[in-house]
């Protein structure tokens, strides 16, 4: 007999949690695909870091919510495939941006430095606020 191991970390409110990663992908997707004239402006050269920081950000927010390296590195897989869609995405739906093979590229190193996260304190920091902010009166 095997007792299955928790797929999420213990949080009081886990569909809090899962909520805001899946708004940070909507975010993403919105800044992806919206006009480039309704965005703050990039500064020059620091495109492919933006790329690169905001997709370690959303691999990094997995780690923070899943208990183990499996799920941990599907989650990073689903970012990675994230990128890449939204750039076909870029492509295909809008006449003023392109998809970008090199911001593919920073995407996906972005999502693999976020499971970096795994191996830190770091990944303890949504469970920490999980119970500051629902510990008992």
């Amino acid at each position: 007999m095997s007792t299955a191991r928790p797929v999420l970390r213990a949080f009081r409110r886990p569909w809090l949690w899962l909520a805001g990663w899946i708004l940070l992908f909507a975010l993403v997707a919105v800044g992806s695909l919206l006009p480039p004239s309704g965005l703050p402006p990039v500064l020059p050269g620091l495109d492919k870091l933006q790329h690169f920081i905001g997709y370690a950000v959303l691999s990094a927010y997995g780690v923070m919510l899943f208990a183990r390296m499996r799920p941990q590195a599907l989650a990073a897989l689903v970012v990675i495939a994230f990128g890449i869609v939204l750039e076909f995405a870029q492509a295909a739906w809008t006449v003023d941006r392109m998809g970008d093979s090199a911001d593919a590229m920073a995407n996906a190193l972005g999502a693999l430095a976020g499971l970096v996260v795994s191996a830190t304190p770091i990944a303890g920091w949504l469970q920490q606020l999980d119970k500051r902010l629902w510990r008992p009166l």
